[in-house]
């Protein structure tokens, strides 16, 4: 096993999170600070900034759920550098059901 996969099972958690209009930004238990592009996770992109300031920590701080966007997202995946793994058609029928809500 490689150093980096021995590293990749002790994920660190978060701590803080942050989220502006383009950024994901988490603060790590580790002293890092990782933010990556708002891009990558649609739902959070077209959610309010109500609907991204309302979220909590899931796993013991292993990753963030956003209820009102139906959004899990885990530090490792960010860490990995992993956007969304959702498809087009699920994410399309997410749009379509919030559209019809308003």
């Amino acid at each position: 096993m490689t150093s980096v996969m021995v590293e990749l099972l002790e994920i660190p958690k978060a701590q803080q999170v942050v989220i502006t209009d383009d950024a994901l930004t988490v603060d790590l238990s580790d002293g890092r600070t990782i933010s990556v592009p708002l891009a990558w996770y649609p739902r959070l992109l077209h959610g309010t900034p109500g609907d991204r300031n309302n979220w909590r920590f899931i796993g013991e701080n292993e990753g963030m759920h956003w209820p009102e966007l139906d959004e899990d997202i885990s530090v490792k995946n960010i860490i990995l550098g992993k956007p969304s793994g959702e498809s087009q058609k699920s994410f399309q029928r997410w749009l379509d059901d919030r559209a019809n809500k308003v």
